[in-house]
């Protein structure tokens, strides 16, 4: 205890452990400086008996907390991830042995899925431009149709952002807790990757070699998709898990039927029209009637 002198007050106890007899004229008392109006050392001994417990600064950690949607602050945690952890993602992608969002850890990213869902773009267009190329050898005129760049960044960007989105809002809609809209765009945006080499030799004019491609390219990304999806659709009803999953494979067998007819068939949609560099004549046909007249 504390006297009113600012000293401690130690008193040596009988080994006997008796208080009540303890001689204070042969014991020794020892007396110490008191400390209990130190603040300094108030903080120190309130630090050492919450050990176990995180010490913050309040102002700190409610300033770290917000993060406004208008904010840089609150889009950079979604890109805070290192080209080894991509790495490793995308081989946990091409080589799996696990389920996807344990690799994620907990901390999914949108930067490797956007690099990967434009690299897919890019080389869409350049690739199905030399398929068009190929179908066109002999004519007189083939130029660059960028409809199939705009096209494909239609569907790949449209089907990696959309597609999760709805799925995530069903989950919800279901009182899914396991849900996570950023490990889903995650789950789509990885499971993009495979159609980069699909893309890369789906090219030739051999109509039933590129089905095969695209065919194995949708098994695979199907799979992995179904594999990592399970685990977390399962947390609905049977019935309800069993319709979410078969839409979904159903949606991307629509990607996958997209890709070969807009990109790698010799008549794409995409690849009909005015080809790039060419003057359209805005009279048509009345105009090469008037030209017909004034000839005769």
């Amino acid at each position: 205890m504390a006297n009113r002198q600012g000293y401690d007050v130690v008193v040596d106890v009988d080994a006997e452990g008796d208080l009540g007899h303890t001689d204070l004229q042969e014991d020794n008392l020892e007396f110490h400086n008191s400390t209990f109006d130190n603040p300094a050392s108030r903080a120190k001994s309130s630090q050492q008996s919450s050990f176990l417990i995180p010490q913050s600064n309040p102002t700190t950690a409610s300033t770290s907390s917000k993060r406004y949607l208008w904010s840089i602050a609150f889009y950079q945690q979604f890109f805070d991830v290192s080209t080894t952890q991509i790495a490793h993602r995308c081989r946990s992608v091409l080589y799996p042995r696990a389920n996807f969002l344990d690799i994620l850890e907990g901390n999914p990213d949108l930067y490797g899925p956007f690099w990967i869902a434009t690299t897919v773009v890019v080389i869409l267009f350049l690739t199905g431009t030399i398929s068009q190329y190929l179908a066109e050898t002999g004519k007189e005129h083939s130029a660059y149709d960028f409809k199939l760049l705009s096209g494909a960044a239609g569907l790949v960007y449209g089907y990696t952002i959309f597609v999760p989105l709805g799925l995530w809002g069903v989950l919800k809609w279901f009182g899914s807790e396991s849900a996570n809209l950023v490990e889903c765009w995650a789950l789509y945006g990885y499971g993009n990757l495979i159609w980069i080499p699909v893309a890369l030799v789906s090219w030739s004019n051999l109509s039933a070699l590129n089905y095969a491609f695209v065919g194995v390219g949708f098994a695979f990304s199907a799979v992995f998709l179904f594999r990592n999806l399970f685990p977390v659709v399962s947390a609905t009803d049977k019935k309800t898990s069993q319709i979410l999953l078969v839409i979904v494979i159903a949606l991307h067998a629509g990607l996958a039927i997209a890709i070969k007819v807009l990109f790698f068939a010799h008549a794409s949609p995409l690849a009909k029209g005015t080809p790039a560099g060419s003057i359209p004549d805005p009279m048509g046909d009345a105009g090469k009637s008037v030209d017909s007249r004034l000839m005769s």
